[in-house]
């Protein structure tokens, strides 16, 4: 029997409803509802409980890993931690100074001695080496390497002790005349987490008052924005718990980073997903359905879209773990621990508020009135919408050239890994690093020649002739362990982190292979070698990554939108608003390096949050296209009920994000600007623009779906 057109919109609403209502959020819905007080003081135990966790975390707070599994500086890290006991999981530089003594002054030796005698005593430290002037080095200045053993985690908690003992023991042999400091990887990290902190607590401070002000004005509810901002504040609070409980249970390695993303993510995304359903619950009263039945119907349609959403934001981050550098991989799960949170709080404490305090999170009658009359007739998102799909090539062509504009900075940026030395710049660590690198020994460097045991040291005199006539290497000093392994430690004038040292790497290992015995082998450790693995593993593994992202985000979009060409346009979409992020990011930070491993995380952020707004707006396009048959309707429809709730969640996004450019640490406000320039883009050249203007050009095409496909997601 076939239904007049009338009847088949009634009986596609009913059954729209009908699903809605049976699909678990809808059910879900309904117990939140039936069950509101139960669920609010669940949510305050955990909350409670994790706030009760933030000293401990902030105590376990250590330094990232700057590790890639496997790669060749791991490899010699562990060859040498095998060969040379002593030296440690890593090691770090001591170095001294004074402003009246020279290094060979009886008192200065004495002093030193001391210091190294107090820190080889101090536990975690494996052995202490002075190493020999350079020609280039002050006559003010003594350096000693120092081996400290254990991970990360350990080593970032022995450092106070060690540094107290070494500085301590100085200053009393002197009388205050030599100072003492440790340089490296674990010790500048560890004297920038105190300013990391400081830097997070003002972006936090940034955030929360703009988001509510962005909140209040778009809502035009205070108690509204509120609301949002409240369940944003439980989703971070308990994120943070989350964090600590991966900890305790699974290892998790904590930093400044980790807490950075759990705190930025909780708080975007609590908002995100919160004004996604308020929104809805608001009109669902402005349409005239009773307080708990809009709960109910709100939370079971918006609920859909915000957990395909956060399915996309957990799927796009797990497909970092494609990358063998530890950084990506941890600061993966903090996203996934947040994305989750955010999903619960929207779908139970949300409801639960919204059960309770009903119709003070809604407008007044007079402008509920005046919204619902827009809803229901033309206003001026779609009015918009039609004019732009009228021109619809005008307006492809123009937003096409705006975001390759973007992008072309993108193609001549520099990449690499910054120590960022104005954020620890006033600390022993970058003191000493001053020092340092005044002196030409920027860097130390181990190469390591294994042998078979009981063959004898390897014959490196030809390579150490070599190494001291290039001007970079201002120290080259051999040291077997007479069984199987030498190594021939260099100090450089290149500062790892310099695009100059991976020069000098690629120049090491031929240099060996032109002055070592035939087949000898040689390793590079160091912090050089450290850090030029890792920037290469970010730039070797971004196609690796975005293939697996984008051939994610297909299939997630294809099930959520039941079509083929719409994920496409997505997907494609996507990565022009990822290259132009990343193209502005260049453009703004100038002539500093870009993190090397900022274009993988931007892709992956980027393709998660994005996939947000293409399922929340498709969606309604795509209910208004199945009830009446209209592409051109159901476009204007679809931006008309979703481009107010896309733009204000994107301006609360772009808040949380870009509070990070108000801290020191520059890897930092590189990851807030480009997330916050994505999220611009996206919400405004791509929704409002590009996705009607295609839409439009495209036609019913939009809704082709393959036969078998369409079985499949039956």
């Amino acid at each position: 029997m076939v239904l007049p057109p009338s009847l088949e919109r009634r009986d596609h609403q009913r059954r729209d409803a009908g699903s809605a209502n049976r699909a678990v959020p809808g059910r879900l819905a309904e117990i939140v509802t039936a069950r509101r007080r139960v669920v609010l003081v669940v949510w305050a135990l955990l909350i409670a409980g994790s706030l009760m966790t933030v000293p401990m975390l902030l105590s376990a707070l250590g330094s990232p890993s700057l590790r890639v599994q496997g790669s060749p500086s791991a490899q010699a890290a562990e060859l040498l931690r095998q060969g040379f006991p002593k030296w440690g999981d890593e090691q770090v530089v001591v170095v001294f100074d004074s402003d009246e003594l020279a290094a060979d002054d009886p008192s200065y030796l004495r002093a030193a001695s001391a210091g190294l005698r107090a820190l080889a005593a101090a536990p975690g430290v494996g052995g202490v080496q002075i190493l020999p002037p350079s020609a280039r080095q002050n006559v003010h200045h003594l350096y000693a390497l120092a081996g400290l053993a254990g991970d990360e985690a350990a080593r970032h908690r022995a450092l106070p002790a060690e540094k107290s003992a070494l500085s301590d023991s100085v200053r009393r042999a002197s009388a205050g005349r030599v100072s003492a400091s440790l340089v490296g990887v674990s010790p500048v990290f560890a004297e920038v987490k105190d300013a990391d902190l400081a830097d997070l607590r003002r972006a936090e401070l940034i955030a929360v008052p703009l988001a509510l002000l962005v909140l209040w004005v778009g809502l035009r509810n205070l108690a509204a924005a509120a609301v949002s901002l409240a369940v944003a504040g439980a989703t971070t609070a308990v994120g943070v718990g989350m964090l600590m409980l991966a900890h305790l249970a699974f290892g998790l390695r904590l930093d400044i980073l980790v807490l950075t993303v759990t705190c930025s993510v909780s708080l975007g995304l609590g908002l995100d997903y919160s004004l996604l359903l308020l929104l809805r619950y608001r009109r669902a009263r402005a349409d005239g359905e009773p307080a708990r039945r809009a709960v109910q119907s709100a939370t079971a349609m918006a609920g859909r879209t915000v957990v395909w959403c956060g399915l996309a934001v957990v799927v796009t981050a797990s497909c970092t773990f494609a990358v063998r550098a530890e950084l990506l991989r941890t600061v993966a799960v903090p996203a996934i621990l947040a994305t989750v949170t955010a999903v619960a709080a929207a779908l139970t404490l949300l409801p639960a508020v919204l059960a309770i305090i009903g119709d003070r999170v809604t407008t007044s009658p007079r402008r509920a009135g005046a919204a619902h009359r827009a809803a229901v007739g033309e206003g001026g998102w779609a009015r918009w919408a039609r004019h732009l799909m009228r021109h619809p090539w005008l307006y492809l062509l123009l937003a096409t050239a705006a975001l390759t504009l973007c992008t072309l900075p993108a193609f001549g940026m520099r990449l690499g890994l910054d120590f960022d030395r104005p954020s620890f710049a006033r600390t022993d660590a970058g003191r000493g690093l001053a020092l340092m690198e005044g002196d030409g020994t920027a860097t130390f460097t181990p190469l390591l020649l294994p042998h078979p045991p009981g063959a004898g040291p390897v014959d490196t005199s030809a390579l150490l002739t070599a190494l001291r006539d290039d001007p970079r290497v201002t120290l080259a000093v051999p040291l077997d362990n007479g069984r199987d392994l030498t190594m021939v430690t260099l100090a450089t004038s290149q500062a790892a982190d310099r695009p100059a040292a991976a020069a000098l790497l690629t120049d090491l290992h031929r240099l060996g292979a032109r002055t070592l015995p035939a087949g000898q082998r040689m390793l590079i450790a160091g912090p050089t070698a450290l850090l030029a693995d890792l920037s290469g593993e970010g730039l070797g593994r971004l196609w690796q990554v975005g293939a697996l992202v984008v051939a994610c985000s297909l299939a997630l979009l294809v099930a959520a939108l039941r079509s083929v060409l719409l994920p496409v346009k997505a997907v494609v979409m996507n990565m022009l608003a990822a290259g132009a992020a990343l193209g502005l990011t260049a453009l703004a930070f100038g002539g500093a390096a870009v993190n090397a491993l900022l274009p993988v995380a931007v892709f992956t952020i980027v393709f998660g949050l994005s996939m947000d707004y293409e399922v929340f707006l498709v969606h309604r396009i795509a209910e208004h296209y199945r009830r009446h048959g209209d592409n051109t309707a159901a476009v204007a429809h679809g931006l008309q009920h979703t481009a107010r709730t896309i733009t204000l969640a994107a301006a609360v996004m772009i808040v949380t994000f870009a509070a990070l450019l108000a801290g020191h640490r520059l890897e930092l406000r590189q990851i807030g600007f480009a997330t916050a320039a994505a999220v611009a883009l996206d919400a405004t050249v791509i929704r409002l623009m590009l996705v009607p203007a295609l839409m439009q050009l495209l036609g019913h095409r939009n809704w082709w779906l393959p036969k078998p496909l369409a079985r499949l997601l039956r």
